[in-house]
């Protein structure tokens, strides 16, 4: 319904939802596809309180993030919020905390209990609402409806002791002791449903990637008007952000010159100087959806000899990762093929042919060359990273050689030592015969990035 729509972009910031296509539907279709894999009724909780709600000082600086569960089953953005699952009934039943107008007052609109409003209903899509503190009553009664099962379902992770999942799987086992029950992590189903994306999630995915190209081409040829790395990503930031409806995917990372040897650098804030490189490492939300970026560009325009040799070293290890990406292997089956291509190349192309030598930050390997990518921007299994997961039609995942270390080498009588870190990062979308990179227009040839680094005049789109 029209009012409706209206209804939910009042709501915008804690309920997300596409203009694109029917946000409610497509979450209800989710339950009722994780409902049928499901022998016991199953219980989902959303982060318990906003992030540094407990402090004094940092709620106010902390941006929310959802589980990533919860928020694909829901779409619900808020804290104190529960969905459970109940197969035999087809029902999902979601608790929200009572509405609280003096909060909204300080911070905007919530979903909340409030007498004869069914606000809650009507932006969700979920028919039965329930006050939070109905929540474990409803547990305990769900547990005698499925006590012959002899078991029910919590997602939550053994290994993340400490997380809101654990702690609730602890508060749900304690009912389900009680009534003679145990618990089952019901981790590996809802992985086996989320990976793979819909059609909806596949087509945010990509414009998350237009979004993301167009901001680069932006960047690229007024790099050299930047003096410190904070100036470059705030810039970088900006052209993402005002052109997606969302927020970033995670910190952008400016890493120039040897900070790029640092993998997770997020720092910022050093100065940048001519003849080096800096790394990028940025992606934004486009609905539930990111991407997922790394590029490594020349401050001056130009690469020089020994960084160019590298560098296509790099971008060559990922054309001959994707060889090996398709349907039907793991993450982990393939996931040396890269650091072996590149420790060899170095070796004959550096070290033979233009007298190098090398020193790595690492042994051999600096980090996983894939990970997935969907409601969360590491996607999968937190403990394992899904690596053992058989790869098919509809999942997303990175492609992000790198290489970090001390070289030098000559090149044309000239003797060439540097301190480098080096990545290049795609997204790929496995296919049913392979996959397609949906990064593909987003430059990282030599040729291309050093032409569009040189085009003051480029146009601002």
């Amino acid at each position: 319904m029209k009012n409706d729509k209206i209804l939910r972009k009042t709501y915008s910031q804690v309920f997300i939802s596409s203009p694109d296509y029917d946000s409610c539907a497509l979450y209800e279709n989710r339950r009722r596809q994780m409902m049928e894999k499901l022998d016991s009724f199953c219980v989902f909780g959303g982060i318990p309180l906003n992030p540094g709600a407990e402090e004094a000082y940092t709620e106010t600086w902390t941006r929310f993030v959802q589980d990533p569960a919860f928020l694909f089953l829901t779409g619900v953005n808020q804290a104190g919020c529960y969905l459970v699952l109940d197969p035999k009934a087809r029902k999902s039943v979601l608790f929200v905390p009572e509405k609280d107008l003096f909060r909204e007052f300080w911070n905007g609109k919530r979903l909340g209990i409030e007498p004869a409003c069914d606000d809650v209903s009507r932006v969700t899509g979920i028919a039965d609402v329930q006050d939070v503190v109905e929540f474990m009553p409803f547990v305990e009664k769900m547990a005698r409806k499925y006590r012959s099962k002899g078991f029910g379902y919590v997602y939550y992770f053994e290994k993340f002791r400490g997380d809101h999942n654990y702690k609730l799987m602890s508060r749900v086992s304690t009912v389900l002791r009680s009534n003679g029950m145990t618990v089952k992590t019901c981790s590996p189903i809802h992985f086996a449903q989320r990976l793979p994306l819909e059609r909806e999630r596949i087509a945010d995915a990509k414009k998350a990637q237009t979004i993301t190209e167009k901001a680069f081409r932006s960047l690229l040829p007024r790099v050299k008007d930047f003096k410190t790395e904070r100036e470059l990503h705030l810039y970088l930031n900006y052209e993402m952000q005002r052109r997606s409806d969302g927020d970033l995917a995670f910190p952008t990372i400016a890493a120039s010159g040897e900070n790029a040897c640092c993998l997770h650098y997020v720092k910022n804030d050093e100065p940048l100087k001519q003849g080096k490189l800096i790394l990028l490492d940025f992606g934004v939300r486009y609905g539930t959806l990111h991407s997922d970026i790394s590029r490594t560009i020349p401050l001056n325009g130009k690469f020089n000899p020994l960084q160019a040799l590298l560098y296509q070293i790099v971008l060559d290890a990922m054309l001959v990762y994707q060889k090996f990406v398709r349907p039907g292997v793991t993450l982990k089956d393939i996931g040396q093929v890269p650091w072996d291509y590149i420790m060899d190349e170095l070796e004959t192309r550096l070290v033979k042919m233009h007298k190098g030598k090398f020193k790595l930050c690492y042994d051999r390997r600096p980090h996983g060359v894939s990970h997935f990518i969907g409601e969360h921007i590491h996607d999968g299994d937190p403990g394992s990273r899904s690596l053992d997961m058989v790869l098919e039609p509809g999942m997303l995942i990175s492609c992000e050689p790198g290489l970090y270390g001390e070289f030098e080498g000559v090149f044309n009588g000239c003797h060439y030592h540097e301190k480098i870190g080096i990545r290049i990062e795609d997204d790929l979308l496995i296919t049913k015969t392979g996959f397609l990179n949906i990064s593909k227009k987003i430059p990282k040839e030599i040729g291309e990035i050093e032409s569009l680094m040189q085009d003051s005049l480029a146009p601002r789109s």
